[in-house]
């Protein structure tokens, strides 16, 4: 039940953050809206493109991170803290060209990857074995989910929990780590990928957790998305501080936690 845990002070987090935290959720509220702006007629395309948008989601919150990790350590979670994240957070560092400056870079790049896979992917289902065009969110519904032969809803479905599944083995605890601590893009990996095995059933949970707050966010025309989004990327953050022993890690600039269990 530790997720419920999560969730709880995620949204600790977010009352003391302020309007930060929920700028983060509209920014990637009016994301969608773009997609939709651009992809409505092509519904194939929307369908795997607002998922592939919510794959990159991991890298977008790193905001979000860094504003727990400030309310952790005591300090003032402002605008000031999401700013130095994106813009300077490794200065510290003298080899700029070096694997672990970029770390975050090279992971943010691979899911990006993964994503344009995934909405590729989608798309040539939908559009190859469709029974008629799918131009619309009502022709998906009619003709791909309620549809009464063949079986591509459920093909869909498999193709996009055999992509997803890998990916948020690799990124539940990654990208607070990498922010977190010095280590490189594949320590960060193997550890999230150690965290799934060594704690299968909370994992679910959470995945399960992320899954349906993630579909209540886009059911409710994004407008959901605004506190879904803040709401799990704090409390991903305090997934990481929970499953991860850290103490024995060199922190990055500005980061002075003590390591979690």
């Amino acid at each position: 039940m530790q997720p419920l845990v999560w969730l709880v002070l995620a949204w600790r987090d977010m009352a003391r953050s302020g309007w930060i935290s929920f700028a983060h959720g509209l920014a990637l509220a009016l994301g969608g809206v773009v997609i939709i702006a651009i992809a409505h007629q092509h519904f194939w395309l929307l369908a795997g493109a607002i998922s592939g948008f919510l794959m990159i989601a991991p890298v977008l919150a790193t905001g979000l991170y860094a504003l727990s990790r400030a309310l952790e350590q005591g300090e003032k979670a402002d605008l000031s803290v999401v700013l130095r994240t994106w813009l300077n957070w490794q200065n510290s560092h003298f080899n700029k060209w070096g694997n672990d400056y970029w770390c975050m870079v090279q992971f943010g790049v691979l899911l990006a990857a993964a994503a344009t896979g995934w909405v590729l992917t989608s798309a040539a289902l939908i559009t190859l074995l469709a029974p008629v065009p799918i131009k619309t969110p009502l022709d998906f519904v009619q003709h791909v989910v309620l549809a009464r032969e063949g079986y591509l809803f459920e093909l869909w479905l498999a193709m996009g929990g055999f992509m997803a599944a890998p990916i948020f083995a690799s990124s539940v605890v990654s990208m607070p780590m990498l922010l977190d601590r010095q280590v490189t893009l594949k320590q960060a990996v193997l550890t999230s990928w150690q965290t799934i095995l060594a704690n299968p059933i909370p994992m679910a949970v959470w995945a399960s957790v992320i899954m349906g707050f993630t579909l209540l966010g886009l059911g409710s025309l994004l407008l959901g998305l605004i506190f879904v989004i803040p709401m799990l990327g704090h409390g991903s953050w305090h997934a990481y501080r929970a499953l991860v022993d850290v103490s024995g890690l060199p922190a990055r600039e500005g980061s002075t936690t003590a390591g979690g269990r």
